[in-house]
């Protein structure tokens, strides 16, 4: 069934990705995963040096936190992440569980926080993460690898991110990788649901913001990436479609992009388990970088 001839309960029900979940109850499952994070970042600040709350603007929810691998190398790769949480909760400080794994592999991870809703707009959120990824260009020049991954809201800011035109922005990225894990590509269906109270986006904005609709732009700045689309298999078949129909208006366009299919994850859990090394997303974002 198309959204758009879906009931409002059913539509809210399909954007409630912990209603899905078949580990836990929708309250615990979030619970959980906020827990998870924050314990997977404070190992990550106890493992990494750490440079936090940097900031890349004049605002105060402009900053992000670095996690340094002990390397003395300056050749290294870089994974800029950006967080979920409908684009209303969650923040840097929950942000750095990645670093767990990758700082052994010499890659430096990069948290970043912008101001979520209500006092952020969805034009101020894309802003704030375009220009945190110039920010980082511009203070790691020795990068070798630049790489993206984003959760949920953050999937959706990534892919963003992906289908700037950076001649505003005086730097462009050469983002090598992107993980779009579990995120929405069309606005347009969440407008009518609670997702928009915080946010009020008009559908004008819902369609300037959404990057299903940018898919010519992203190939104009980001033909040389390399795209993994990831969606768990307990998400909604809501936002399984996301997935699937944003994965395939990428292929069609020509772009390098595969599609995986995470068995035996949540919403949730497809991104609480990048803490591991071993799995399966860990291990395919480090031969991404050519370090299995």
């Amino acid at each position: 069934m198309h959204w758009m001839e879906m009931k409002k309960d059913e539509l809210e029900k399909q954007y409630s990705p912990s209603r899905w979940s078949h580990r836990m109850a929708a309250d615990d499952v979030i619970k959980a995963h906020v827990k998870a994070l924050k314990e997977g970042t404070e190992r990550a600040r106890s493992l990494a040096q750490t440079l936090i709350n940097v900031p890349y603007g004049e605002e105060d929810g402009e900053k992000l936190d670095v996690y340094i691998p002990k390397t003395a190398s300056l050749d290294v790769n870089l994974v800029i992440y950006i967080h979920g949480g409908y684009w209303q909760f969650l923040s840097k400080e929950e942000s750095g569980f990645m670093a767990v794994p990758l700082v052994d592999k010499d890659v430096v991870v990069v948290a970043v926080g912008y101001d979520i809703a209500p006092k952020g707009n969805m034009d101020l959120m894309v802003s704030q993460v375009r220009r945190s990824v110039v920010s980082v260009i511009q203070q790691y020049s020795h990068i070798s690898g630049l790489y993206l991954c984003g959760h949920s809201a953050g999937a959706h800011l990534a892919a963003m991110v992906l289908s700037t035109d950076w001649s505003q922005y005086g730097a462009t990225p050469n983002i090598k990788g992107a993980f779009l894990v579990s995120g929405i590509y069309d606005l347009l269906p969440v407008l009518s649901t609670y997702v928009n109270e915080p946010l009020k986006m008009t559908e004008e904005v819902a369609v300037r913001n959404s990057p299903s609709q940018l898919v010519p732009e992203l190939k104009r700045s980001s033909s040389g990436c390399q795209i993994v689309v990831a969606v768990a298999q307990n998400d909604s078949p809501e936002f399984r479609k996301q997935s699937e129909e944003y994965y395939k208006a990428l292929e069609a366009a020509g772009l390098t992009v595969t599609m995986e299919d995470v068995a035996n994850t949540d919403h949730f859990s497809i991104i609480e388990q990048l803490v591991d090394g071993d799995y399966h997303l860990t291990k395919l974002l480090l031969k991404m970088m050519g370090k299995s």
